[in-house]
């Protein structure tokens, strides 16, 4: 008897503690920090946050100012609350461009300015439905202008800053915190060795697991007290990681009296029956279907009025992952709402465009009569003022900058040089001359017969006087030239003549030997002959007497002398002959003999050139000589 009362008092004394415990979460004691822990760091000591809001329904295509955060500023927060199409960018209160200014588009990234380092992030439009944000840890060194570059309608910023507090002192509003898990169910006696039970409850799930095995029942013959049974049961879990498309929960178990449901320290219960599964799927419902659109592409033009282009598709989220990524599918765009569809095209302009200027009038024209051209200077001006590259402007509508210009018909008139000053004979009848042009009043050369007038001589006679006794050289006609094709020859007759005022006599070429003698030949060339034979000169006999051959060498060679297999094989020279046909006569200088046994080689070889071989070939060599007196001079090749 006395050991059901003192069970009774456990369950009663557990029973307390467990109210003391749900007291305890559901009213934070006086030292809890009174801001939501999942929005973000506490404030510091000393600092005030400031937050805002930007939406507007509709504003012109542009840049609009958002805020303006002042120096000192820390812990710095600006972000899309809705995906759209616009763009953030920042500037110094210089006017300064940090992100996206000048109507480009920077990459995301981290930027360092105004004292701190400025994180900007685009996300994947494809597979993010967050917008772009930009953060920094501050302090600012200046003031920081926030703008909204504005594309789409229904822009919606939220941003976010702590700044220091100057003589206030903020109350904090009392409130909840995020993270105290409230309890749906009545909760039983707690233990000290209980376990820790940490996110959200969002229902209670009673789930009974069997006694533990050491728990004998008690006998009903047997009028003794009945015996508690203790079982694992899933009390309670945390919030779904989705609210649909399958998620994941943590679920908690807790050792409780079996009859009461009263929770009870964990180490009356059988740890071996302790279930081991801690997570389950939650919200295993489908996701409804929605928009996915893609980054927008370029713009189409660099400046001025263009379009951009981007990909929408329908998807649904089939699976949410405890590390917060998604599993999506594409489905058909009805299930999205075709008329609640994205656009997939809009206008966009970078820039303004740069425009052509006239900087200078049309210069003079470049010709005092007739047709000339006149010039003028034309720029390609930026819409700051700036002179920029010819290709920043539409080359279509720039201005001319040459035009022709008619400055009426010219005067035309002979111009005639003066008459030369010596006459072309020195003694007797002779000529001077001079040339005439027609030309108009700008030194234009035209056509001789553009001028009206009849066209002025050119030649005129003169006398430098009787001749007498005066001797010079007469010249011939040239011959012909003696190759018909090729390189040729040709020749002429020159005299000395003795002129007595007109009489001419030819006389001995000495007496004209004072005077310049013309040239009596000179190369000529007819045509090109094309390819042809060439041959060199016959190598010497191979023997000096009674019979021998000698040979040279053909080829067919064209204009340039280079090789050539285009000559005619009939009428190729013969490269080889007989020749000393006649009969040996003995030796009859005993003291020129040949003492090598092999001089008819050394005729061949046309080494008799040389004393040495001379010598001890001396019968070979002097026969050799005697018979072909040229085999001794050197071999080259001729047509």
């Amino acid at each position: 008897m006395a050991g059901l009362w003192q069970q009774l008092g456990s369950l009663q004394q557990g029973r307390a503690l467990a109210l003391l415990h749900l007291i305890g979460l559901l009213y934070p004691p006086l030292g809890a920090l009174p801001w939501d822990t999942k929005a973000g760091k506490p404030p510091l000591e000393g600092f005030h946050v400031v937050k805002g809001n930007f939406s507007r329904t509709f504003l012109r295509i542009g840049y609009h100012k958002i805020a303006e955060i002042p120096a000192g500023a820390r812990n710095i927060s600006i972000r899309e609350t809705i995906k759209s199409r616009n763009y953030l960018a920042l500037q110094t209160q210089s006017s300064v461009s940090i992100i996206n200014g000048n109507w480009v588009i920077d990459r995301p990234g981290i930027f360092t300015a105004v004292g701190t380092q400025l994180t900007y992030q685009r996300p994947n439009e494809i597979r993010s439905r967050n917008g772009e944000s930009i953060t920094a840890p501050g302090p600012l060194t200046e003031d920081l202008h926030v703008y909204l570059i504005y594309q789409q309608p229904g822009p919606s910023v939220y941003y976010e800053y702590t700044v220091p507090l100057r003589n206030t002192h903020p109350t904090p509003q009392p409130g909840t915190p995020s993270d105290i898990l409230p309890l749906v169910e009545t909760v039983g006696p707690s233990h000290s060795g209980e376990k820790d039970h940490q996110g959200g409850t969002t229902n209670s799930d009673i789930t009974k697991e069997k006694p533990h095995p050491n728990q004998v029942p008690s006998d009903p013959s047997k009028k003794s007290d009945p015996q508690p049974t203790y079982t694992w049961t899933k009390r309670r879990h945390t919030e779904c990681s989705a609210t649909c498309g399958t998620g994941r929960r943590q679920v908690f178990w807790e050792c409780v009296e079996e009859d009461s449901q009263a929770s009870v320290p964990a180490d009356l219960c059988d740890p071996a029956l302790e279930p081991t599964k801690r997570e389950e799927d939650c919200n295993t419902q489908s996701c409804p279907a929605y928009w996915d659109v893609g980054e927008w592409s370029e713009c189409s033009r660099r400046c001025g009025p263009g379009t951009q282009h981007r990909q929408v598709i329908c998807r649904r989220v089939t699976h949410v992952h405890t590390n917060g990524t998604e599993t999506s599918v594409t489905v058909a765009q009805e299930l999205c709402g075709s008329h609640d569809r994205p656009v997939t095209k809009a206008i966009c302009q970078l820039k303004i465009c740069s425009q052509w200027e006239i900087r200078s009038e049309w210069s003079p024209c470049s010709v005092p009569c007739g047709v000339g051209q006149r010039s003028r200077e034309v720029v390609c001006v930026s819409n700051q003022g700036d002179v920029e590259e010819d290709k920043e402007c539409n080359m279509n509508l720039k201005p001319d900058t040459l035009q022709n210009c008619d400055m009426g018909a010219c005067a035309r008139s002979w111009f005639t040089s003066v008459w030369s000053q010596r006459c072309s004979a020195e003694c007797g009848q002779g000529n001077r001359t001079r040339m005439a042009v027609c030309l108009i009043d700008h030194v234009t050369d035209l056509p001789l017969d553009s001028c009206e007038e009849e066209r002025p001589s050119e030649v005129s006679l003169c006398d430098s006087g009787p001749c007498h006794n005066r001797l010079e050289w007469f010249t011939g006609p040239w011959s012909q030239c003696s190759a018909e094709c090729g390189n040729g020859t040709q020749t002429r007759s020159v005299a000395c003549i003795l002129n007595n005022n007109g009489r001419m006599e030819a006389v001995d070429q000495l007496k004209c030997s004072s005077l310049p003698q013309p040239i009596t030949s000179q190369p000529c060339r007819l045509k090109p002959c094309g390819v042809q034979w060439y041959v060199t000169e016959w190598s010497a006999c191979s023997r000096i007497c009674s019979g021998g051959y000698r040979v040279r060498e053909v080829r067919c060679l064209a204009d340039n002398i280079t090789p050539s297999d285009r000559c005619d094989p009939s009428l190729i020279p013969e490269s080889r002959e007989e020749c000393n046909k006649q009969a040996c006569v003995a030796e009859i200088n005993p003291s020129c003999s040949d003492q090598y046994h092999n001089c008819v080689v050394v005729v061949q070889a046309r080494l008799c050139v040389y004393p040495y071989y001379r010598s001890v070939c001396c019968a070979s060599c002097t026969r050799a000589q005697k018979t072909y007196p040229n085999s001794f001079q050197k071999n080259y090749i001729h047509r």
